[in-house]
């Protein structure tokens, strides 16, 4: 009886023991699965945390590479700029596909998110390069501009002193008639102011000293003119050149210049009807007026 009881009591300790440890392995099982649960949870939240900064990321990188093609002139850069933005796009577009808990697609994403960023720097550094090379020579553009204008300027400042020197040079060679007077003379050759008795009319001047002029055989040209102004001309033929047209003289007279001081005189023989009143005399050579003076008959 006693050892029946034994027995028993024996079997209820084990039995004890048994539900003790379920009891414990439940209670770890279930602890286990809700710390799972919890953890699952939390990483959940961190990836969704993640991938929205990494979305921050590839958009922010899109948008750069956008700028980055407006700042180049190199077509061929800016093709390649062109492909990474839209490979950065794709995968942008990708991430957004993702649920938060595909822990290996995000992982993913993340590493090719660090090749996006690396391949970007290598372009900003290479275009900061090219920019600055480019500012470089457009410095040095502008100082070769800037010397180019300065010699243009001075060229053409000489070549305006030259031709101002030319002018002066040309202006003090030429001839300059000086104490012009006029006689009219009747039939036997003396003066007389009567134009109804004047049959010549002679021109003397004194062509001055002269040691830039040149030397040799000179054309002088004498317009006589009335007080109509019509030149006194004994034909149509007899013209010469005087600033870009032709004009009628009255006088041909070639001298043989020396650079000395030198006395001239031309006559005009009357034919025609002369009226009465005030003439001007002018004298040209070398296309040029050198002297006038006037005159009068009544």
């Amino acid at each position: 009886m006693r050892g029946n009881k034994r027995s028993t009591m024996d079997k209820n300790k084990k039995l004890i023991i048994i539900i003790i440890l379920l009891t414990v392995i439940i209670g770890g099982v279930s602890f286990f699965a809700f710390y799972q649960v919890q953890e699952n949870k939390e990483m959940t939240e961190l990836f969704a945390i993640e991938k929205e900064e990494m979305e921050n990321e590839y958009t922010t990188y899109a948008t750069q590479y956008d700028e980055l093609q407006v700042q180049i002139n190199n077509d061929s850069l800016r093709e390649k700029l062109a492909s990474e933005q839209l490979r950065t796009q794709r995968l942008l577009e990708e991430l957004r596909q993702v649920k938060t808990s595909n822990a290996a697609e995000i992982m993913r994403l993340k590493k090719e998110l660090k090749t996006v960023r690396a391949v970007l720097r290598s372009y900003v550094i290479q275009i900061d390069s090219l920019n600055k090379i480019n500012e470089a020579l457009t410095t040095e553009n502008k100082e070769v501009k800037k010397k180019y204008s300065e010699a243009t300027r001075q060229i053409n400042t000489l070549a305006q002193e030259k031709k101002t020197l030319n002018e002066k040079v040309t202006l003090a060679a030429q001839l300059d008639a000086t104490n012009i007077t006029v006689e009219t003379k009747n039939k036997r050759g003396k003066s007389t102011n009567k134009v109804k008795n004047v049959k010549k009319i002679a021109v003397s001047f004194t062509l001055v000293k002269n040691i830039t002029a040149k030397t040799g055989e000179r054309t002088l040209y004498v317009r006589i003119a009335k007080p109509d102004n019509e030149v006194l001309s004994k034909s149509a033929s007899d013209t010469f050149t005087y600033e870009n047209r032709e004009l009628a003289y009255s006088i041909k007279k070639y001298i043989e210049y020396t650079g000395e001081e030198q006395t001239v005189t031309v006559y005009w023989d009357v034919e025609e009807y002369l009226p009465a009143g005030t003439y001007n005399v002018y004298i040209f050579a070398d296309g040029t007026m050198i002297g006038q003076q006037s005159f009068s008959m009544k």
